[in-house]
């Protein structure tokens, strides 16, 4: 696959409790013809794509749980989607809840995967940096239950060879944390896909409920500068099941600037065309790890804590 070529950020609007996965799937196959006609060859879609964001919702009733996670990915509801990108020759990140059974015992996590343009999956990721709380805590207007409904990610973070260079992937929170880059970074990563549910407000700290825009992309724009790479960034936005999610999706060069940006809070494609050799300009001169970087001084990072 050339180096150049057309790349998009798929955000969804919201998806009720109610809405079937082939419905959300429909709704995202229309965006992948979108991106196609636009001459678009990627397409990054949002954490936890095919239903509502459940982990706001606490129940202690195994059966529902287990109904909002796949079994087998592709399955019956999700096979349209890797058809039309078979048939149009259009690669994609997709974000799902992954339940897997080992030994008679369940383990869930919040994983993303790459399926190529031929629609066949190359790369898969679960997610590391789970955020909110183990337990129900009524006292919230909506909960935040990953703690309690996932397993931490067991793949760490891995890059792959795909859409034309070094590939990685993350999920949501995972973007606050300058360490999720670097690992990417060190490994070669060029492009870095995430898709994220990120409410409006956090009960922890209102006042920073106004930050929430700005420390979305502050985030992103940081680590695409300070690791040479491209990043895009796909929401689930809107207001879903009475809770505000952000937008912004976008796309972000090398160089930290935001070249493409979602312009609401609904379905929305976000298109631009990227350069993986842009890469070079960081890496072979302000952040040249081989020429700079000091590891030997950067030990407390992975101590015990």
């Amino acid at each position: 696959m050339k180096r150049e070529y057309m790349a998009a950020a798929a955000q969804l609007g919201p998806i009720e409790k109610d809405e079937p996965r082939s419905s959300a799937v429909s709704r995202m196959v229309s965006l992948l013809h979108e991106a196609k006609a636009h001459g678009g060859e990627v397409v990054v879609f949002p954490e936890l794509a095919l239903t509502t964001f459940f982990p706001r919702c606490y129940t202690e009733d195994e059966t529902e749980l287990d109904a909002w996670f796949e079994t087998q990915m592709p399955n019956a509801d999700v096979q349209p989607l890797f058809d039309a990108a078979a048939k149009l020759n259009v690669g994609f990140y997709l974000g799902y809840a992954e339940l897997v059974l080992q030994n008679g015992k369940k383990y869930r996590f919040n994983t993303s995967i790459i399926v190529d343009g031929s629609g066949g999956i190359v790369g898969k990721y679960r997610k590391i940096h789970l955020p909110g709380h183990f337990k129900n805590e009524p006292w919230r207007p909506f909960q935040h239950l990953e703690k309690c409904y996932f397993e931490p990610g067991d793949l760490g973070f891995p890059v792959f060879d795909a859409f034309g260079g070094k590939v990685g992937m993350c999920i949501c929170n995972d973007r606050r944390w300058p360490e999720t880059f670097r690992v990417m970074g060190l490994r070669g990563a060029e492009l870095v896909m995430l898709g994220y549910n990120t409410p409006r407000h956090y009960p922890l700290a209102p006042e920073h409920d106004h930050l929430q825009d700005f420390h979305n992309h502050l985030c992103m724009q940081a680590s695409a500068y300070a690791n040479g790479c491209w990043v895009i960034g796909t929401a689930k936005a809107g207001l879903e099941e009475n809770c505000d999610l952000i937008g912004g999706s976008c796309i972000i060069a090398p160089t930290g600037e935001i070249v493409a940006k979602a312009q609401g809070v609904g379905d929305e494609l976000v298109i631009a065309k990227i350069n993986l050799d842009r890469c070079r300009e960081l890496r072979e001169n302000v952040f040249n790890f081989s020429l700079h970087r000091q590891p030997n001084e950067y030990k407390d990072i992975c101590a015990p804590k």
